[in-house]
């Protein structure tokens, strides 16, 4: 029971945190920086900036060479047994430099009842930093290039440790190639984006780090491509492969299909139908994938 209702307020705290955002942007709008709408991207659910699960080179906000920018950010995912919330921000500075912070909860009940396990919840804080190396998403003969780290924090480790996590925290290294390329699809603009991750982590983290199977970080592709039909609106899809570490269950790579719009520099809400596959033995786990980020 205690359980149960330490995950109501969590959910609740997300609430209200989406609500605080939805109330920031519609009475308060802040002055944003000089960089196009959108070229921001949206909060992947890691806190970088990006798409939904996959980090682009993008800075976060929209400040462009000594002006700051930023974004805050609520995320949730509801598929056929799992529950998925995500909340944090991001700075950034210079359109060079970006950091993040995410915290992050996965419900777990309908796992939890079948193999009566202590807990009904994962839990994970991450803590990001992305530089970018070179380049310019639109401007440059060059796409724009950046490196990134992400630190991983388990919170609860005594469900990934049992079936066969080897650690509790660990980071992510990843490289992100972005171009917006002007008219690129017919006559639309067209966001393409390449990122190569360097990791160990299960299911993002939520499972711990490292596993029975194989304990040591590989590198997996991550990918996006976008349509632009007018400076508000974004429609794309994204694929994010995933290691397979635990003997236990395999691990599915992840699919969405979004659409994202981009009313003005301060507020973005981007939806999404996510395909994350099989996760800790349960199959065909599809849903609803809703965001809200607040820019400036």
């Amino acid at each position: 029971m205690m359980m149960c209702k330490a995950g109501r307020l969590s959910v609740l705290r997300g609430l209200s945190f989406g609500c605080g955002l939805l109330a920031m942007a519609a009475l308060t709008p802040a002055s944003a920086g000089d960089r196009l709408l959108a070229t921001g991207g949206a909060s992947s659910i890691e806190g970088a900036a990006g798409g939904g699960i996959v980090p682009w080179a993008v800075i976060a906000g929209y400040g462009t060479r000594e002006q700051w920018g930023g974004d805050a950010f609520v995320t949730h995912v509801d598929t056929r047994d799992y529950r998925f919330n995500s909340y944090g921000a991001s700075l950034g500075y210079a359109n060079r430099v970006e950091v993040s912070v995410a915290r992050q909860r996965l419900d777990i009940s309908s796992l939890s009842r079948q193999l009566s396990l202590p807990d009904s919840s994962l839990h994970q804080d991450v803590f990001g930093l992305k530089v970018r190396l070179f380049g310019d998403l639109v401007y440059d003969h060059l796409p724009q290039v950046s490196a990134g780290l992400q630190h991983k924090r388990q919170r609860n480790f005594t469900i990934p440790e049992a079936v066969g996590a080897r650690r509790s925290s660990d980071e992510d290294a990843y490289l992100a190639a972005s171009r917006l390329v002007l008219g690129g699809a017919f006559g639309y603009n067209l966001l393409l984006n390449g990122t190569m991750r360097y990791s160990r982590a299960n299911q993002t983290g939520l499972l711990g780090f490292g596993g029975d199977q194989r304990d040591r970080h590989e590198w997996l592709g991550e990918a996006s491509v976008a349509v632009m039909p007018n400076q508000h609106w974004v429609v794309g899809v994204e694929y994010r492969q995933k290691p397979d570490n635990l003997s236990f269950a395999g691990e599915s790579d992840w699919k969405d299909l979004f659409v994202g719009y981009f009313p003005n520099k301060n507020l973005a809400l981007v939806a999404a139908w996510a395909d994350l596959g099989s996760i800790a033995t349960l199959d065909d786990q599809t849903g609803l994938y809703l965001s809200l980020q607040l820019s400036y």
